[in-house]
């Protein structure tokens, strides 16, 4: 049987290919520090198409309950998302224990098990339960556009999309 995901590290890699593989053409990890009006640092925050996703890995249950403390959990509105998940090993958070809007995945040794409020494809415009901070998510866009401004990388920019050259 393959190993059980444990650690908080593993957890927020998945993530990160987890909202790879929904779309999100940006993604940044949680060792990408960006100081945001609320204060938050997401595990894993991507954006597709005008769309936030966040999510907050949990490798405890201690963990899960510390996050509900925080000042932008307790006031959603001051909360980066238009979509917010909880991603842990199964039964570390129950469906029951989720905040109004929240989803649930589990990651699982070879997937990760979309558990509770995962839309389908064309409902991730029409039913988002947040409107992210913006101001924060952009504070985050900009620190990151910044950082490769002055390393001199952000003229690439301009080169268009190697894709479709």
């Amino acid at each position: 049987m393959a190993e059980q995901v444990t650690t908080h590290a593993e957890l927020v890699n998945r993530a990160e290919h987890w909202l790879k593989s929904q779309g999100c053409g940006v993604v940044f990890r949680d060792e990408f520090r960006a100081t945001t009006y609320t204060g938050e640092q997401p595990d894993a925050i991507g954006w597709r198409d005008g769309l936030s996703l966040l999510i907050e890995c949990k490798a405890s249950r201690s963990d899960f309950l510390a996050d509900k403390r925080k000042k932008f959990r307790q006031d959603p509105a001051q909360g980066m998302g238009d979509w917010r998940f909880y991603m842990c090993p199964p039964d570390v958070i129950r469906e029951e224990d989720l905040p109004e809007g929240w989803g649930l995945l589990y990651a699982l040794p070879r997937q990760i098990k979309k558990v509770h409020g995962c839309p389908g494809n064309c409902d991730w415009w029409n039913k988002k339960p947040f409107e992210g901070h913006k101001r924060a998510e952009t504070q985050m866009m900009y620190s990151a556009l910044r950082r490769m401004e002055v390393r001199g990388h952000l003229k690439g920019i301009y080169e268009g999309d190697p894709r479709y050259a």
